[in-house]
This record gives structure tokens, C-alpha cells and sequence, in this order.
């Protein structure tokens, strides 16, 4: 069975929560109406007003009357898609029954915000069932209000045993006459109450970093047309830590991350996008070190990697604890051996354009070279090597590009960071490579 996505956006890099309902404040909607004011690289891909997790059970009524005000007041203006979170549990009727009842009262038409809404995020899913039930749920909200059938996305969190192997299910449903499943835009992870779930224990009593659940979550949303996107760093000041999960997360074709402030917002819209300048990283005992660019050539600056000229041709390499004498060749491919080069969106589009040119003209792979000048300890090395690309390079290249045509066309509030980040040039060409 092929599935086809059913949604507009074919990347989502941002997943932000807000509260709905603030206690002991004038007004308990002001980080709602604080997020809704969010452009440009500070506003995410999809925001969510959180009515579960983050909003306490007392104030949660009041958190779905503000959802519906700050949506009508100013939904029509906000950037990005918006989407709801509402209360679920795979065991508890009762609070299945209150999420049936917001989302009917949220969706009503005449409260004048489901036209700004996108769909629902339905957290603590448990099996595929589940999953229909909630599916159920949204279509009736759609019948009683006279909207359309499958107009309202559902999104769920995945953070149980049953909702992971329910992933492996999901193919099977999806186009069944019996449910409106290719309403399925997300699937988000939960890693905290999946922690609680499977009963995890560490000695430090820090999360488990799940790379099975991230990976099964990224494969299902492949699987089935869908987005996936992992759960929330709460180490809020962790810059580099949360850079570290978002680049493991791409790895495993998971773009997507939950933002828990403005400030992860804007990290996360822009770990994705390919990088304005390319870098060398260097390997040095495990550790990728990367190589400052001054005038042209990649400065090491460390004391773990030696490198001095001996004699005509010859030069002395300590790398780690391993000290060897080279000639200049040697020295070349023991070099390449411990680098690697992170292209920037300019050697990424100037590649694909010059394939394309090649496959116009009738061939069906080139040789691309990958050159630069290293400097270590004052002793400066070029180092060069040829890479093959075929049609599968370039498709497997084309998706940060890909992504980042996404972007550029669901986003206009970030046009002018990306063609300050990137230069007008540079944009109008990724427009149209690929």
C-alpha cells in the first residue's frame, strides 16, 4: 500500500509547547499570548498549547477558554501551524471523555478559532486501537461542526511500550474505510513518561537516551508518510548538549525536535538547515575537533596533534599517542584518514547544479573533489580527494535542500533571516536546484 502524506508540510524542525493556564496570574493566558506573538527564526515550524503536561489539572478548563480566545484574537497572524494538546490515556475513559469534550468545544465554530487551528496532539496513546479511538473522536468533533472530514491533523506522542509497537501496526490501518487515519501528521516522543512506563532506572536518575525508541518512532513516520520528532531536552541552558541530540536525531532522519523555549526554538530552526560556510573536523582520539578558518586554510589549534617539517619531503606527525615520520604523500593520506568536510549549502547546491549539468549531457556519474589547505603548528597541507556521485548521491544529498525548500516556502517570515544568513544569490539557486 503507498501512502501519501495528507498534510502540507514535509518537514517540521520545531515542536513548541506553552501553557494554556498560568495560576495566581491576572492573566492566566499570557504565555499563550506571549508564544502567538512569536516570528520569524523565533517562531516554531508547529506550536503547541499545551493543555496536558504543562498546564495543571486545576486549570485546565480555563486552559481550553484560552486556547479558543488567543486563537481567535490572533491565530490568523501566527507563522507557523497550530495545534493543540489536548488530555488522553490509554486506560482511563474518563479522561479520554474530557479530551472528546474540549476538542468539541475548541473545534465549534462559532468560538471562531478552529480556522486557525491545524489539528490535535493526542498524548499517553496505547495500542493501534487507541490510536482509532482518538482518530474516532476527531471525526465526530468534524461531523458535529459540518467541517470537513479529516481536516483536523492528529498528532501522538509516543511514550509507552504499546504506542511504540503500535508504530509497526500503523502501516496495516492507514486507508482502512473503517478509520480517517491519514489524518496522521506527527509522531512525537515522549521519552520521560516512556521512562516511567517501561519502569528505566539509572544510577544518576537521568533519563535514558532511547536511541531504539527514536529510531522505531523515525522509521514509522517513513513508513507511513509521516513527520517524527523527539521529545523535550529540558536542560534548557545545555546549548551544546541539545545540538549534540539534534544531530544524533538527523542521523536517524529524525529532523524534528520539542522546543520548551524561544531560545531552543530558534537553535532547532536552524540545526537542520545546511550551514552558510563548510567546515573540516578533525579526529583527534575520538573527538571531532573543528578546524578554524583564517584566510583560506584550517587552522588546528590544540596541543594533542604535532606536525613539523623535517627535511626536504619529510615531516613528523604525532597524533594522539602514535608518533610517525612521513613524506608528503604519506602525510596526505594519513590526514584525509582523520578528517572529514561538512559541506555548506553553497558546495551543496554548486555539487547538485554540476551534476545535473552532467546527467543533461548524458552521464550518469562524476568524480567530485573535496580540497583544502590545513594548518598545524605554522606547516600548511593540502590535502584533495575524488568522490563519486551518482543518482543516489544526489538524492541523498538533495534533502537538506529539500528541507530547506520547505521551509522557504511555508515560512516567509523567515525569508529575510534566511537571505541574511545565506545571501539572495545563494537562496534563489536553492530554490530551483533539484
Amino acid at each position: 500500500m503507498s501512502v501519501q502524506r495528507q498534510h502540507d508540510r514535509e518537514f517540521v524542525r520545531t515542536f513548541f509547547t506553552t501553557p494554556t493556564a498560568v495560576e495566581g496570574e491576572d492573566d492566566s493566558s499570557k504565555m499563550l499570548r506571549r508564544a502567538v506573538q512569536l516570528r520569524g527564526i523565533e517562531a516554531p515550524d508547529v506550536w503547541v498549547p499545551d493543555n496536558e503536561d504543562a498546564t495543571a489539572p486545576s486549570m485546565r478548563d480555563e486552559g481550553a477558554q484560552n486556547i479558543i480566545d488567543v486563537i481567535s484574537d490572533h491565530g490568523a497572524d501566527f507563522p507557523g501551524e497550530i495545534h493543540p494538546r489536548v488530555v488522553w490515556h490509554r486506560e482511563s475513559p474518563s479522561t479520554r471523555y474530557q479530551s472528546f469534550q474540549r476538542m468539541l468545544e475548541i473545534a465549534d465554530p462559532e468560538n471562531g478559532a478552529v480556522e486557525h487551528i491545524d489539528g490535535f496532539v493526542i498524548p499517553e496513546v496505547g495500542d493501534i486501537d487507541d490510536w482509532k479511538k482518538a482518530d474516532e473522536f476527531i471525526t465526530i468533533v468534524e461531523n458535529e461542526h459540518g467541517l470537513e472530514e479529516g481536516s483536523l491533523a492528529m498528532s501522538v506522542i509516543v511514550e509507552s511500550g504499546e504506542a511504540e509497537l503500535a508504530l509497526g501496526d500503523l502501516r496495516d490501518e492507514m486507508g482502512k474505510p473503517a478509520n480517517n487515519l491519514e489524518r496522521m501528521f506527527l509522531l512525537v516522543d515522549g521519552e520521560v513518561d516512556y521512562t516511567k512506563d517501561m519502569r528505566a532506572m539509572t544510577p544518576t536518575g537521568e533519563l535514558p537516551s532511547w536511541p531504539e525508541l527514536r529510531h522505531n518512532t523515525s522509521r514509522g513516520a517513513s513508513a507511513n508518510g509521516l513527520i517524527a520528532v523527539d521529545g523535550p531536552y529540558d536542560d534548557i541552558r545545555d546549548v551544546e548538549g541539545y545540538h549534540e541530540r539534534m544531530t544524533e536525531n538527523q542521523a536517524k532522519g529524525m529532523l524534528g525536535i520539542w522546543s520548551l523555549t524561544p531560545g531552543q526554538v530558534e537553535e532547532a530552526n536552524t540545526s537542520p538547515l545546511p550551514p552558510k560556510t563548510g567546515s573540516w573536523l578533525l579526529d583527534v582520539d575520538g573527538r571531532d575537533v573543528e578546524l578554524e578558518e583564517e584566510d583560506g586554510r584550517y587552522v588546528y589549534d590544540g596541543e594533542d596533534v604535532e606536525l613539523e617539517a623535517i627535511g626536504d619531503d619529510r615531516y613528523r606527525l604525532r597524533l594522539g599517542g602514535d608518533e610517525r615520520e612521513l613524506d608528503g604523500d604519506e602525510l596526505e593520506e594519513e590526514l584525509l584518514d582523520v578528517t572529514d568536510y561538512i559541506p555548506s549549502m553553497t558546495d551543496i547546491v554548486d555539487s547538485m547544479e554540476e551534476f545535473e549539468a552532467a546527467k543533461e549531457a548524458g552521464r550518469g556519474a562524476i568524480a567530485m573533489e573535496q580540497s583544502g589547505t590545513l594548518l598545524i603548528d605554522g606547516v600548511e597541507v593540502t590535502i584533495s580527494k575524488d568522490r563519486m556521485w551518482d543518482e543516489a548521491t544526489y538524492q541523498a544529498a538533495q534533502t537538506p535542500i529539500t528541507l530547506f525548500q520547505d521551509v522557504y516556502e511555508n515560512r516567509p517570515d523567515q525569508h529575510e533571516d534566511l537571505e541574511e544568513m545565506y545571501g539572495e544569490e545563494i537562496v534563489e539557486r536553492a530554490m530551483i536546484v533539484g
